[in-house]
Order: C-alpha cells, then structure tokens, then sequence
C-alpha cells in the first residue's frame, strides 16, 4: 500500500507546477494533502480529481487559507471532517477515512512562528490531539496520521539545529510532546523506520537559498500505530521536481 502526504501550498498552485501529472504515475493508494487554501467550490474536478480516486476535503471557513484533503484508490467505509473542536475544525486542519484495513489522516498542525498566540494556539492543539490518538489506537486498526506536523523532532530532522532552538518548530517543548507520542503513545515514525540517512527534509524555506543549500527541516511525517512498524518497505522524499515549498513524502506499507 502507498501513501503519499504533500503540503502542496495552495493545490491550485501545485497543479499548475503538474503535481497531478506525477501523481497520476505513482499509482499511490492514497495521497494526503494539506494546505488546499481552496474551497471545494473552487476545484474543477476534471483538474483535481484524477479518475479511479474518492475524494474527500475539509475546507477552512477563512477562504484561501489552510484546508486538507485526501484522494483514496479504495472507497472508504466512514469519513472523518476534524476531531469535534471548533476552533482547530474550522481552519479546515483534519480530515480522517476508515478504509475498513487502515483508517489514514491528512492533518495540518498549525505553524507558531506568525506571533505569540498562534504557537499558544498549537499547543493546545497538541495536548488536544492527544485524545485523538488515543481514540484511534482504541479502535484497535492500523493507521496513519499523515501530513504537516510543523515540528522537527531531533537535530538530524534539521540542517541549521543550533540556531533555531528558540524558533516555532524546534523549541525544546514541540520536540518532547513528539518524543511522547513515540516513547508513551508507542507511536511510530515511519520514515524513520527505514531511513537513518542524515539531511533528509521535507521543506525548505524561501528565504535566500534554503532550497540550493538544502537548508531544510523534516516537518512532513507518517506517524502510524505500532503495528505498523514493521510493515515499513520504502519510505522517500521526491525532490525531481517542486511543486511546493514541501516535498511529497512517498512510503510503502507491507498491507
């Protein structure tokens, strides 16, 4: 089973930069992306949905602003728009499909670094997904919560580590709570599993030449229940061609 997850930096954006084009070749099972900043309405579906995928959207109410959306081979048995809190559900950040063997998120965790309240806001949306995770593990099925979590875990995640342990993303607080749900929610970072290699990122910022020097952070992740662990076969980072400030993370499940 593949499973790609792209913050695509607004869809309209990527797919003028032919990100459906590549897509259409990688004959994933499902692909999770965030940061639509589309509303449904807006989307010509000869355009944004590829023939053979179920597609699913939970839109922010700010129009051009956020959203996330999964594109599924397989129709899903349930579908999930956001966690049941209005202030998190309303900037269109999480949207959930049982595909009956595996339930797979697209989930956009909010930036901090705009202004002071925003990184307040992340952490209590951190502490409220927490109730989130558990009630999926409490299903007792596989899944994969995929998508920008806007923290990098360990210095290896990061190029310039020492000066950004002040910066929203990298502050000693974000890096724990990530190392809580590995170490006591027994969660599992995917890629990680099968790729040790250091300078592994998955977005680069546009200031000066973050993307030539590759001055980035690993801030897309699959984070999957345990028994998933060792259901890891490839896990990648495609970087031929840009459709985003991210790139598509692409990882393969023995399912």
């Amino acid at each position: 089973m593949k499973i790609i997850t792209l913050n695509a930096n607004g869809i309209r954006a990527s797919q003028r930069k032919g990100m459906f084009e590549w897509f259409k070749k990688q004959n994933a099972d499902v692909l999770c992306v965030q940061e639509t900043k589309a509303q449904l309405e807006q989307l010509d579906p000869k355009l944004f949905i590829p023939q053979g995928y179920h597609f699913y959207q939970a839109d922010a109410v700010k129009k051009g602003y956020s959203g996330v959306s999964i594109y599924s081979k397989h129709q899903p048995i349930e579908v999930k728009y956001g966690i049941g809190w209005d202030l998190f559900d309303n900037e269109g950040r999480w949207v959930q499909v049982d595909l009956g063997h595996i339930i797979v998120v697209s989930l956009y965790l909010p930036s901090g670094s705009a202004k002071e309240e925003r990184q307040d806001f992340k952490y209590v949306c951190m502490e409220r997904l927490e109730t989130v995770l558990q009630e999926l593990k409490d299903t007792g099925k596989p899944f994969a919560v995929c998508g920008d979590w806007n923290i990098a875990h360990k210095k290896i995640d990061i190029k310039n580590w020492r000066g950004n342990q002040k910066n929203s993303g990298f502050l000693p607080e974000e890096r724990e709570w990530m190392t809580k749900l590995f170490n006591e929610f027994n969660l599992v970072d995917a890629f990680r599993e099968v790729e040790p290699a250091e300078e592994q990122y998955s977005w680069w910022s546009n200031r000066g030449q973050a993307w030539a020097n590759n001055t980035g952070w690993r801030i897309d992740y699959h984070i999957t229940s345990s028994c998933l662990r060792d259901k890891v076969k490839t896990a990648s980072i495609y970087k031929d061609e840009r459709f985003s400030d991210h790139a598509p993370v692409i990882i393969e499940y023995d399912l």
